[in-house]
């Protein structure tokens, strides 16, 4: 790799010879592209962010510190939604993701409108985020994982390799969808669900361990899984009972909240 020696006021960039890079595109501080990649439009590349070779960055896409694009990723081309007449949209995208080999990120469809990635995602292998797409931080999405247009993951999820979860879905945080999953309601928060459809079998207990959770939260998660999945209340009904049997806590509040603004209704 050569350096370029400054790019927009800023130094130490470092550009391969193959690589194009435009000229309104904005690289930060040690930023590195790699062979025959393509940085187009209004880029914006945040400082020490690495573009492995063949990546296309695109439309009007801004990105943050210290992450790493692997080969063949497109991100920021335009979005497949039929709906998009030509507005012009926006993909955000934090700090310290990784966005291994050919992965797939659109920006919003509507004239305005973004697709938000927050910090410390993994996106891996061929995984695809649609249009208007929503992702918080230290979330995962596994190889050949595909999200569809306005849906929601929420900080710490994970999402199985081949799974694939319907527009307007949402992603509760710390819940885990197991491989080859048809998700086409919600996911509550610390649950696991699998299947086609999917279906709730328990809580992600390895999942919030890791995330901090206290062995008492966890045990209340247990009753709150007994309570909504397995009780054959209504969904009202079984969110009376949580208030009333549960103790207050932060993942109590994190679950009614969530339940409360289902729209698709839950995988039950």
């Amino acid at each position: 790799m050569r350096s370029t020696g400054e790019v927009r006021g800023r130094r130490s960039v470092m550009i391969h010879p193959t690589a194009i890079v435009h000229p309104d595109a904005e690289l930060g501080e040690g930023v590195e592209v790699g062979p025959f990649s393509i940085i187009d439009g209004t880029v914006r590349i945040g400082d020490r962010t690495k573009v492995g070779a063949r990546v296309t960055i695109e439309g009007h896409t801004t990105i943050g510190k210290d992450n790493e694009f692997f080969t063949g990723a497109v991100i920021g081309s335009v979005t497949q939604d039929k709906k998009y007449d030509g507005g012009t949209s926006y993909l955000k995208i934090g700090d310290g993701n990784k966005i291994r080999e050919y992965v797939t990120i659109n920006p919003g469809t509507k004239d305005g409108t973004q697709t938000l990635i927050g910090d410390y995602n993994l996106l891996m292998a061929y995984s695809h985020v649609a249009h208007d797409c929503v992702i918080g931080n230290h979330a995962v999405l596994a190889n050949q994982g595909t999200l569809a247009g306005h849906v929601i993951v929420e900080d710490r999820a994970v999402i199985g390799g081949l799974s694939a979860v319907h527009q307007f879905a949402r992603i509760g945080t710390l819940s885990i969808t197991g491989g080859c999953s048809k998700v086409v309601q919600d996911v509550p928060p610390y649950m696991m669900v699998d299947g086609h459809p999917a279906r709730a079998f328990g809580i992600n207990s390895v999942g919030m361990e890791r995330g901090g959770i206290s062995k008492e939260e966890k045990n209340a998660m247990k009753k709150a899984y007994r309570i909504v999945f397995k009780s054959k209340l209504t969904l009202k009904k079984a969110m009376q009972q949580l208030e009333a049997e549960l103790p207050p806590s932060a993942c109590l509040e994190t679950l009614l909240e969530f339940l409360k603004k289902s729209e698709r209704g839950i995988c039950r």
